[in-house]
């Protein structure tokens, strides 16, 4: 898996490796999800009540919390896929 926008993606190492564990990898990408979202979400407040002007940058804040969203989601629905094909499995 290559690296999501942010640095989000976790660890490219090999199964077996000394590299972190799926768990500590998600739970990384989830607060990094959420810390985006947060400084979209202050970005445009901060816009709207004056402290900033720069429309552009709560654009990209915006943008980039946006898109880490939507890859966070995207392999959300890649795991729920690989554990029902798993489910379904004869054994």
């Amino acid at each position: 898996m290559g690296q999501m926008p942010g640095g989000i993606g976790g660890s490219t190492q090999k199964p077996g490796g000394n590299g972190p564990d799926f768990k500590s990898v998600l739970m990384g990408n989830l607060k990094e999800v959420n810390a985006l979202q947060q400084d979209a979400t202050q970005a445009a407040e901060d816009l709207i009540t004056g402290k900033r002007d720069d429309i552009e940058g709560v654009i990209a804040a915006t943008d980039k919390a946006d898109t880490a969203f939507k890859m966070l989601q995207a392999m959300r629905n890649q795991v729920m896929q690989a554990y029902d094909e798993v489910k379904q499995m004869r054994v």
